[in-house]
């Protein structure tokens, strides 16, 4: 069973107060709490395991390494990859993201090539592509969603041409909360001799990914929003797509043998990690991914369907209030506007009462003013949000309608 308030015990920092109130985080997808578990597995590392990786031929530096490489192992079996060799350790899914459109994109793209995004991508699956259009001369297309954010089949099929060569997409935008179908995209792009890209950052917290079912090429996600550790993110690639890639950054540990004029690179996935990596930090990505496992991905999102049946259900009862982004069966977040308020008023208001939500473009700028907007208040969920959590932050959102 589902028991959200004994997992609240795993978040030390939920039963903290907030200027004197209960604290009610509702800002998980910007980053997660971390549980008490990714604590004490990070701390572990640094009290009992800690040494650099790979190569040390002592005691220490042998544990580090299995860990590190189990780490590896987790994130492999989380999202169902073939093996973990398809798993590089980056610092986050924007590094993920820009790794794929340097090292793909640069060498593979030239004039009259079609990238093809949603507009409602967060910017770091859209400025890179910016960068490599730039760099490449290839073409950067976009495909339109409805005005209530949820995907347009015409829309996509329309923009597809066969001069696109990548598609890339999130899993679930983290403005709109609309769900994309990643696996008909994926198929759509392979059909038309196109690889696919999926953000997942939103989506991989949300519902169980499985590569091999969408169908895929890269994905990326960070470790910080699904409970784990900032500096830590995976960039999924199948196999034989990164062993054809160049080095995104070059240095130790990321060569097979190195003269004064030649260098010969190692395989994937350690010639995309450059130098010492983030070791706690990917082990604690891996205890965060057991974390989520253990409590059942199914489990999470039964949860979390009904916290957004709630939440929508108690926002109608504020006439002021418009919810931006209403596709069906979105997920994680709800980005609003409570009448002319600033989205930066209502947030101190709600901070005043123990309520933390984000407000501002969210990283994705382009879909907010698609909407109408320059700035939303934005609430989204965890595994460990409550019903009363939702209370809390309507009866705030009344306090601050009453001081405007």
């Amino acid at each position: 069973m589902y028991d959200v308030y004994e997992i609240r015990k795993d978040f030390p920092i939920l039963s903290e107060l907030i200027n004197g109130k209960p604290n009610t985080f509702l800002d998980t997808a910007a980053s997660a709490q971390k549980p008490r578990q990714v604590i004490e597995k990070m701390n572990e590392v640094y009290f009992g395991q800690y040494a650099n990786v790979p190569r040390g031929s002592y005691y220490l530096s042998e544990q580090a390494t299995a860990e590190y490489e189990n780490a590896r192992r987790i994130a492999a079996d989380f999202i169902n990859a073939a093996s973990e060799k398809e798993i590089v350790f980056t610092r986050n899914a924007t590094e993920s993201i820009n790794l794929v459109a340097a090292c793909w994109g640069r060498k593979n793209l030239k004039p009259g090539d079609e990238v093809l995004i949603s507009e409602a991508e967060h910017h770091a699956n859209l400025v890179p592509w910016q960068m490599v259009r730039d760099q490449t001369g290839c073409t950067l297309n976009f495909f339109a969603v409805n005005d209530d954010g949820s995907f347009n089949p015409e829309n996509f099929y329309r923009a597809l041409t066969p001069r696109t060569k990548l598609v890339g997409v999130a899993g679930i935008s983290n403005v709109l909360g609309t769900v994309f179908p990643v696996k008909e995209i994926a198929a759509a792009a392979h059909a038309n001799g196109a690889l696919c890209l999926v953000d997942a950052c939103q989506s991989v917290v949300h519902q169980k990914i499985d590569v091999k079912d969408i169908g895929c090429d890269f994905l990326a996600f960070s470790g910080h929003k699904t409970y784990g550790p900032t500096g830590i993110g995976v960039l999924y690639g199948r196999y034989e797509l990164l062993a054809a890639m160049p080095p995104y950054q070059t240095g130790g540990d990321m060569v097979k043998s190195v003269t004064l004029q030649h260098t010969e690179f190692a395989e994937p996935p350690a010639r995309f990690e450059a130098g010492t990596p983030a070791i706690a930090e990917a082990v604690g990505l891996g205890a965060a991914l057991e974390y989520m496992s253990r409590l059942g991905m199914e489990n999470i999102a039964a949860h979390e369907k009904a916290l957004m049946d709630y939440a929508l259900m108690r926002l109608a009862e504020i006439p002021e209030l418009k919810v931006v982004g209403t596709a069906p069966d979105k997920g994680g977040v709800i980005a609003f506007a409570l009448g002319s308020i600033h989205p930066q008023d209502v947030a101190f208001v709600l901070d005043k009462e123990g309520v933390a939500i984000r407000t501002g473009h969210h990283c994705a700028e382009p879909i907010v003013n698609r909407m109408g907007y320059t700035s939303l208040a934005r609430a989204s969920f965890g595994l460990y949000t409550t019903k009363e959590d939702i209370d809390r932050f309507v009866a705030a959102l009344n306090k601050a309608k009453s001081f405007f």
